[in-house]
């Protein structure tokens, strides 16, 4: 059997309880000695929890759907090439610098996909016990309260959130966005910048992600009504990394038409 024997609903509910649970899992365990590793490079890191807890994942995905096929950021899940069937994409902790340094502004995520079609997806602020979960038929809530479309602004009226690194060498004309908005900010982590925007705190984030950085939030920001494109017009791959931007429709609009000018000065 490949199919949920659950719908999308009974599922919502079950992921939140395991999300209880590995939140718990996570406050325990950090108050002890963390093992930490680099992957690509020294601000790339890795911990014994964020394998940890994607395995944890992992565990309760395949005990409810041994069919299930699993894109995972640390690598305990399957090689996927493409969105048939059932498909989980995992985060264990995002935000792992933060998480390590400051114990705080970090994320777990994970979205669901049958068939290519986006079924639900999680995000939660470890240390503020906050998810924002739901999916294009149930709707996005915060935790138990329903959240509606934020109200639209311009950009220059809105706080855009940035990867702190292509901003600092202005990949992708990141200054020039900055420049035109209201302010901006570095939260390091996408989970808690996704977050962030589909409350309304800020209009917009862009930053080259990989598929288990956005693809929770693509599925909640589109549910919500905002937008999710690729900055640098190339078409947006599940299954690679993106220059994502996620935004409100007019900081959307405005970030393009800056963006098309500027290239062609």
């Amino acid at each position: 059997m490949d199919k949920l024997p659950i719908n999308n609903a009974q599922l919502d509910t079950l992921v939140l309880e395991w999300m209880d649970e590995i939140r718990q899992f996570i406050l325990k365990e950090i108050k002890n000695p963390l093992t930490i590793k680099t992957k690509s490079n020294a601000r790339d890191l890795v911990t014994n929890l964020d394998r940890t807890v994607e395995q944890m994942y992992i565990a309760k995905i395949k005990q409810l759907n041994p069919a299930a096929r699993i894109l995972s950021e640390e690598g305990f899940g399957d090689e996927v090439n493409n969105l048939d069937g059932p498909v989980w994409i995992i985060d264990p902790i995002d935000g792992t610098m933060n998480f390590v340094k400051q114990h705080d502004e970090y994320a777990s995520m994970l979205a669901y996909f049958y068939d290519g079609e986006a079924q639900g997806a999680w995000i939660m602020d470890v240390v503020k016990n906050e998810v924002v979960h739901g999916g294009p038929t149930q709707g996005v809530r915060l935790n138990k309260a329903t959240m509606e479309e934020p109200t639209e602004n311009k950009l220059d009226q809105s706080i855009i959130s940035f990867s702190g690194t292509h901003l600092l060498y202005d990949h992708y004309q990141y200054q020039n966005i900055a420049r035109m908005a209201l302010g901006y900010r570095v939260y390091g982590s996408a989970g808690i910048s996704f977050i962030r925007l589909l409350k309304g705190q800020c209009g917009g984030f862009t930053s080259v992600l990989k598929p288990w950085d956005f693809a929770a939030g693509l599925v909640l920001c589109r549910s919500l009504g905002l937008q999710v494109e690729t900055l640098d017009g190339q078409p947006l791959d599940m299954l690679s990394s993106n220059v994502i931007l996620a935004s409100q429709k007019q900081v959307m609009a405005d970030i393009k038409m800056l963006t098309n000018t500027s290239s062609n000065l």
